[in-house]
């Protein structure tokens, strides 16, 4: 199987979709989950290679009509809601 990709997305791909992916791989390292995870702007997302965007309420609209699943987190340090809410959408995708 392949590894999953997931992007992680604020507006300017620095200080927030930072602190998400770190919360995110924190998640998938003590649920056991090998994935491949990156940070990304508004500007170059919808031209990147993923699997899964997580990401804030109000940049997931830009991604009406993608096939791929778009998880919103309200609080991005919150490995609670991150693993209460990416982990369900990772198993249903079955990518290991």
């Amino acid at each position: 199987m392949k590894t999953i990709k997931i992007m992680t997305l604020c507006g300017f791909g620095l200080g927030t979709s930072l602190v998400l992916k770190m919360t995110l791989d924190e998640v998938l390292d003590a649920h056991k989950i090998t994935a491949e995870t990156f940070c990304s702007d508004a500007d170059t997302a919808l031209g990147q290679q993923y699997d899964l965007v997580v990401t804030s309420r109000e940049l997931a609209g830009m991604f009406a009509g993608v096939e791929q699943p778009v998880v919103v987190i309200d609080n991005f340090l919150s490995t609670e809601e991150v693993g209460e809410k990416v982990i369900p959408v990772i198993q249903d995708l079955g990518i290991d």
